[in-house]
């Protein structure tokens, strides 16, 4: 192995796609894809950029729904990725983004009314975490957002659970990947970690993921 230095322009080096349902200040709903969300035990800390909605949002004190596509939704995702709900349109995206109040249509998503927040769930996602806002705050550099959200309530296709638990079976679940702009899914198992509490023994029962994922 050569290593090299370089500079790339992004360092996204695979991280999972979610789509972040919130509420606008006069009560429609924005929909935003993002790829920097990460779980601290059941906090998930949001990073998003302080020009769009979904910051504004937030800031505002909006609930969120994340909901984590599969690799077949990617299509839905790109189809909203040049959107920004924000009018008018932030000057630092005016070049690469147009206005959408519409997100849901435009992606060709259904959403589906959440049991604890207002922000509606995206009916297809397998993976939806109902979520409070508890923190705010700018990141060094102050381009982006930081929010640190507690999950209420996890929602799950049954379809990845593994029966009679309320654990997700690795297996059958893959998340959409973000790798260095271009979007994957999970290649197959590698092997196990010793912290695991679904070790292949136990998700032998389990039915394989359905294919209209």
């Amino acid at each position: 192995m050569t290593h090299v230095t370089i500079e790339p322009s992004i360092l996204y080096v695979g991280t999972p796609v979610a789509l972040l349902s919130t509420t606008n200040p006069d009560g429609t709903v924005n929909l935003a894809p993002m790829s920097s969300a990460w779980a601290l035990g059941d906090v998930v800390v949001l990073g998003v950029g302080l020009p769009g909605q979904t910051a504004a949002n937030l800031r505002a004190g909006s609930d969120v729904v994340i909901n984590y596509p599969s690799p077949k939704q990617w299509e839905a995702v790109e189809r909203i990725a040049g959107l920004t709900g924000r009018w008018p349109v932030p000057e630092s995206k005016q070049e690469r983004f147009r206005y959408e109040r519409e997100k849901f249509a435009a992606a060709g998503l259904t959403p589906v009314a959440s049991e604890l927040v207002a922000p509606p769930r995206v009916e297809e996602c397998p993976l939806q975490f109902e979520a409070a806002v508890a923190h705010c705050s700018i990141d060094a550099e102050g381009n982006f957002l930081i929010a640190q959200a507690r999950v209420l309530r996890v929602h799950a296709d049954e379809q990845i659970v593994v029966p009679g638990t309320s654990y997700v079976h690795p297996g059958n679940w893959s998340p959409l990947l973000y790798n260095f702009r271009h979007y994957f899914g999970l290649g197959a198992e590698l092997g196990e970690s010793f912290r695991t509490e679904t070790p292949k023994t136990a998700r032998s029962t389990a039915q394989p993921f359905a294919e209209h994922h």
